[in-house]
């Protein structure tokens, strides 16, 4: 039997915490809920899923759909492109088999990457082997979750590049609707005409659009921390369980000239991690970020203190309760009381590579 291999290779970075990452775990679900009441996707379709975050993760290998089940999804720190690209060639090579002289071997795979952030490792070498030896043998849609990732990054890796905008529930609703959709129609068009093309379905009433790469004139800068967020790791101090506090920058009006706008990072939220598998799938190193560039002071998500970003001596954040005078790090142990800065300049601080 023929086979349609299906990879989704999603980022699963630190910037994709919250809504993301829930949205993408609940799409992940419909995706396979739905093809499974079909007959011909059911009868071709094989689904696999690679995370990559700091580091890649095979988390799902390919597999027939009645036996597929969509695996939980956890956060790293870094957005390795490169990483988890090398991770899907690699499973590629495994598992899809080729056409000899004496068997057709399975369809040409469709992969679909979604990722919010830009690469932060050095891509270029998976690029290349991607463009030289995979690119013509597989269907890839690359799809841009928010508005700020380079276009133009994903662009050298395929011609389909979605822009998938607004990220607010219904939106991604609509937008896994038209995944199944679009595998829907590819599988059926395996089945009936042979043709192993992917088969998009139209994108009509729902807020995703094709990428214009010709207009896309300046990459975004590429510096070892992806700088479209701040996302700063901290512990819980009364149950000891980790979570990662998230910013997204913004624009503000900057001094009295017209059209100065400074860039600060506004507060979206403080999520739990696992921190075990955030640490597994990160891959090390950090960034520097001063703390007046930073709006907004998150609660704890583990214990619900009301103050999530304390700093302590040994650079760690953790909370705390506004009404207690002492404290003890989780990190390091190290009691004492908290202080407060002194002047308006802030403090640099540790942050993810997002």
């Amino acid at each position: 039997m023929r086979r349609l291999p299906i990879y989704f290779l999603i980022d699963v970075s630190e910037s994709m915490v919250g809504t993301p990452i829930e949205e993408v775990q609940k799409g992940m679900r419909t995706i396979i809920q739905e093809l499974r009441t079909d007959p011909y996707a059911l009868e071709t379709v094989f689904a696999s899923v690679i995370a990559f975050a700091g580091k890649a993760r095979m988390l799902s290998p390919l597999e027939e759909l009645y036996k597929f089940y969509p695996p939980e999804f956890q956060i790293g720190g870094g957005t390795s492109l490169g990483a988890g690209l090398d991770a899907l060639m690699d499973d590629i090579d495994r598992r899809v088999q080729k056409t000899t002289p004496n068997n057709k071997g399975d369809w040409k795979p469709i992969v679909f990457l979604f990722t919010d952030g830009n690469p932060t490792d050095n891509y270029q070498a998976a690029f290349k082997r991607w463009n030289e030896k995979y690119r013509r043998r597989c269907n890839l849609v690359a799809v841009s979750i928010g508005d700020e990732v380079n276009i133009l990054t994903l662009g050298q890796l395929t011609d389909n590049v979605l822009l998938l905008k607004e990220t607010d529930q219904e939106s991604f609703r609509q937008f896994f609707k038209w995944v199944t959709a679009s595998i829907k129609t590819s599988s059926v068009s395996v089945s009936e005409q042979a043709s192993d093309e992917i088969k998009l379905a139209p994108t009509d009433g729902i807020k995703l659009e094709k990428a214009d790469l010709k207009k896309a004139r300046e990459e975004m800068p590429r510096g070892k921390a992806d700088e479209n967020f701040a996302v700063l790791h901290a512990r819980c101090q009364n149950t000891k369980k980790d979570y990662l506090i998230k910013f997204a920058r913004r624009l503000v009006p900057y001094g009295d000239g017209p059209g100065f706008r400074s860039a600060t990072f506004g507060l979206i939220g403080s999520y739990p991690i696992d921190g075990e598998a955030y640490k597994a799938l990160s891959a090390g190193g950090e960034s520097k970020i001063n703390t007046s560039k930073l709006e907004g002071c998150p609660s704890c998500p583990c214990c619900g203190n009301d103050v999530g970003a304390i700093i302590c001596t040994c650079g760690k954040m953790f909370c705390m309760s506004s009404k207690q005078e002492k404290v003890r790090c989780p990190w390091c142990g190290a009691e004492g009381y908290v202080g407060r800065g002194g002047g308006g300049g802030g403090i640099d601080i540790s942050r993810g590579l997002g």
